[in-house]
């Protein structure tokens, strides 16, 4: 059934994937704050005004933040609207400790959307319903990788500001030893390439020998999906869902020794065969589990459970 759907621009690879499930999607938009529709988002994908969102006939809200939750959604809700149903879609592992960390959606009448199974152990989420939603992204499939630069890529928006978290010493300290490019916003600061429009980022990663992920503490980062997707291995540290994603040998290399992963580095740029092959597992492993009818066919059936959920029906 097509569905009325507000959700807020906050993660524009994941909101570009979601919105090719086949609902009517409406982004609040407001100057300074958040962004509206993109050239690459189908057309039932529509800006609204922030003050006038509260006129729109809706079937469900998606709130993606704490300020989705405690600061937008009652500034611009209309009373009606904050009772539809509801999803709570959480892109992130706690901040700290997973040691009592209550997630701040408690609503039994709602559904908690995680995007790995790691990040739904790791938060408390009470008596609220919750589910996981493994990612895909919304890329050209047909882009391939060619490999034809002996370097390593590594992709991570605000690394000197988010620092240990997303790994910002153990980039500098793989860069000493290998060749690498960092793209992303403010990667300028770090001698990096910049922010790349994400409709080029695919063909950008296309060019390099693997792509080096150095997340410490964060979710199932996008860009290890559309690397793989493009045809690229996989160097990251095993921590939260990795372990789960990438085998050893086969679609990249993980460990929680640096050291190691340099080595692994430096074999991948002496070895294109090598990066080829596990490259191809990688694209395989992209299209089977990462594919974008799977996340589809799962978001539609999140979005009729919630809907469920919201009319009292605790059986679903």
């Amino acid at each position: 059934m097509r569905r009325r759907i507000l959700i807020w621009h906050i993660h524009g690879s994941y909101l570009a994937a979601i919105t090719r499930a086949d609902h009517d999607w409406f982004l609040p938009v407001l100057d300074g704050s958040y962004g509206g529709r993109r050239p690459d988002l189908p057309p039932y994908v529509r800006e609204v005004p922030w003050d006038e969102v509260r006129d729109l006939d809706l079937d469900l809200i998606i709130y993606q933040s704490p300020r989705n939750l405690f600061i937008d959604g009652p500034a611009i809700l209309c009373p009606v609207q904050r009772r539809l149903p509801r999803i709570y879609l959480e892109h992130n592992v706690p901040r700290r400790s997973a040691l009592g960390t209550r997630h701040p959606f408690h609503d039994r009448h709602g559904l908690l959307v995680h995007v790995t199974h790691y990040n739904r152990l790791m938060w408390d989420s009470g008596e609220t319903p919750a589910t996981v939603i493994e990612h895909s992204v919304a890329i050209d499939p047909s882009i391939t990788a060619t490999r034809e630069l002996a370097r390593g890529a590594v992709v991570c928006n605000e690394l000197v500001r988010r620092g240990r978290a997303v790994g910002l010493d153990l980039f500098l300290r793989a860069r000493q030893e290998v060749p690498l490019d960092l793209m992303g916003i403010a990667s300028d600061r770090l001698g990096g390439i910049g922010d790349i429009k994400y409709a080029e980022l695919p063909h950008r990663l296309a060019a390099y020998r693997f792509l080096f992920s150095p997340m410490r503490h964060t979710s199932l980062p996008l860009a290890v999906i559309e690397a793989m997707t493009v045809g690229l291995p996989i160097v990251a540290l095993a921590t939260t869902e990795l372990p789960n994603v990438i085998v050893n040998g086969e679609t990249g290399y993980i460990s929680t020794d640096p050291d190691e992963l340099t080595d692994q580095m430096r074999a991948l740029l002496g070895d294109p065969a090598l990066a080829r092959r596990l490259g191809a597992n990688a694209r395989e492993l992209a299209r089977t589990r990462f594919g974008l009818d799977r996340f589809v066919a799962d978001w539609n059936e999140a979005i009729e459970r919630a809907i469920a959920l919201g009319n009292g029906d605790a059986r679903i």
